[in-house]
């Protein structure tokens, strides 16, 4: 990224600071309406500078190898399917799979914001899953929040030399898990508990997400690991220009 584009995002962000941030919660796939409408802009202002980091990522990216624009799209395909097998659980939001891990593993958790916001709006249009008013909530959970997590992990993994399998696993069930705890938080301040407030509610939460969460958050790792291996297999070039085979153990 270049000084004048670093500019443009660390202005996005001062911007996003300054219309007044709530607490870090978020969600992801509530349904249309659901939130109050302070709730859905804030949310939405708070994806901006992100968004606009994940514009110039997916630019210099692809300026450099436009053959990578296939394993994106192939990875926003995996999103689209993963994220659109739902399962229902609290009342105005649902289970499953993110498929954001393995976007954040190759390409970054910037680009995957860009990605996750156009499956989030093909979800709302076409299945009525989520919402166009919920968008900025669900963009952030989802395309942000459990990408960072996913990243941060497989580069933790990577430097602790935990085996490259094992470490794509571990990223993709702890971004997805990630994304329900925020989901959670998000769902607790919007409505919080006449009896224990916001502790309660957030309690109530996680525990009826845990449920049915953590047995697709293992099956999503166990997936995207499967992924990386059949990439390995037809896409090793593309795989190598990311930079994803560069100091990996088997």
């Amino acid at each position: 990224m270049t000084k004048s584009q670093r500019t443009i995002v660390l202005i996005a962000a001062v911007f996003a600071l300054s219309f007044g941030i709530l607490p870090a919660a978020n969600a992801m796939h509530i349904m249309e309406g659901y939130l109050p409408a302070k709730f859905c802009i804030a949310w939405g202002v708070v994806c901006v500078p992100f968004l606009i980091a994940g514009f110039f990522s997916i630019k210099k990216t692809l300026s450099g190898n436009r053959k990578l624009i296939m394993i994106l799209a192939m990875v926003g395909a995996y999103a689209f399917v993963l994220s659109s097998l739902k399962i229902p659980s609290v009342t105005g939001s649902c289970s499953h799979m993110t498929g954001t891990g393995l976007g954040a593993i190759l390409f970054g958790p910037a680009a995957v914001s860009i990605v996750g916001l156009i499956v989030l709006v093909f979800q709302a249009i076409l299945l009525a899953h989520g919402g166009l008013t919920t968008l900025g909530a669900n963009t952030f959970s989802m395309a942000i929040a459990g990408p960072l997590v996913s990243y941060g992990i497989y580069k933790l993994c990577n430097k602790l030399k935990v085996p490259k399998l094992v470490s794509v696993f571990l990223a993709a069930f702890l971004g997805d898990l990630f994304t329900y705890v925020v989901t959670s938080v998000q769902l607790a301040i919007a409505y919080p508990s006449a009896d224990g407030g916001f502790g309660a509610s957030l309690g109530k939460f996680l525990a009826i997400f845990a449920a049915t969460q953590i047995p697709l958050a293992i099956i999503e790792g166990i997936l995207t690991a499967i992924v990386i291996i059949g990439l390995e297999s037809y896409a090793k070039s593309e795989l190598s220009d990311l930079g994803f085979l560069r100091g990996r153990n088997a």
